[in-house]
């Protein structure tokens, strides 16, 4: 009888010692590396070109290399930029020319220009292709939409600007005038000049001889032109010479090559063709600058309250 009950005791301790386990399992730590980022030289390598997006810029002033440059290349230190529409796409392999070199400190840009100087630029990252620079001095706001040449369409910027293109030389001189086409006053134009201003810009003409030395012409008449989309032909342009006092000029504009235009004028039905004299290579603002929509709307606002 005492033998069961200490077999009895002992089952019971069993018992109790059994219900109580309870299984304990640690766990080990699982570390996860951290995604890599890009750092700001890696991100603005990561594409060839950087158009500068003007009209959704915000910016209250004007930083002239940006202002002036159609897109910007940040190539082993050096800044490349395309700034005129001649020969865009074959200009430096597309990159355009060196304006000057740039640095990064985190996600900040020091650009230093051959012109206008050091400047310091805060970087953002909006989304995989755009970046916004922010000039703190000036609170300006510069947008840059990334590309890579092969897939950049230099002729939709060519021809988007035509009225910047034809900025690009000092004077234009008429060549050729067609034997058809009613007689009228624009025969004796042989000179057109294109410069910054109202509208898409101002304009000069010049009746003198052709062959005559730029220097030496003579501008008889002045104003503002525009050139207006033609719908459902890219490359074909409407050009108003709007003459002060005397009247508007309306032509076709096509380009044939980046030194040769052709004018038809409308009204008469007699096709003009000018050659460029004079070509500028622009490195800064001095003769052109790129404005936004809303900034020439501001220009056409002061220029007819008057």
């Amino acid at each position: 009888m005492k033998t069961l009950k200490q077999l009895f005791g002992f089952a019971l301790v069993a018992t109790l010692f059994t219900s109580c386990y309870t299984e304990v399992i640690v766990e080990e730590e699982v570390i996860v590396d951290p995604v890599p980022t890009l750092t700001l030289n890696q991100l603005l390598n990561s594409y060839e070109l950087w158009y500068v997006d003007v009209n959704r810029s915000n910016a209250s002033g004007q930083i002239p290399f940006m202002q002036i440059a159609f897109t910007l290349s940040f190539r082993n230190g050096d800044v490349l930029a395309n700034n005129n529409l001649v020969g865009i796409g074959n200009q430096g392999y597309g990159f355009g020319i060196d304006v000057g070199f740039y640095d990064t400190f985190d996600y900040e840009l020091d650009i230093s220009h051959d012109i206008d100087g050091f400047l310091t630029f805060e970087v953002t990252q909006l989304n995989n292709r755009e970046i916004e620079l922010y000039y703190r001095p000036g609170n300006l706001r510069y947008i840059l939409v990334g590309y890579q040449r092969a897939n950049f369409d230099y002729d939709l910027l060519f021809y988007d600007n035509i009225h910047y293109f034809i900025q690009e030389y000092v004077t234009w001189e008429k060549i050729y005038t067609s034997n058809y086409g009613e007689p009228n006053e624009f025969d004796y134009e042989n000179f057109l000049q294109f410069l910054p201003g109202g509208g898409d810009g101002n304009f000069q003409s010049s009746q003198d001889l052709n062959g005559t030395p730029i220097n030496d012409i003579y501008w008889d008449y002045t104003g503002i032109y525009n050139v207006d989309d033609v719908v459902g032909d890219p490359y074909l342009k409407y050009l108003t010479l709007d003459y002060d006092y005397l009247g508007n000029e309306y032509f076709e504009l096509n380009v044939i090559n980046d030194s040769t235009i052709e004018l038809f004028h409308t009204p008469s039905g007699t096709l003009y063709r000018f050659r460029g004299k004079g070509y500028i290579q622009y490195k800064n603002q001095r003769k052109k600058l790129r404005l936004s929509k809303a900034d020439i709307e501001k220009q056409m606002i002061k220029i007819s309250a008057f």
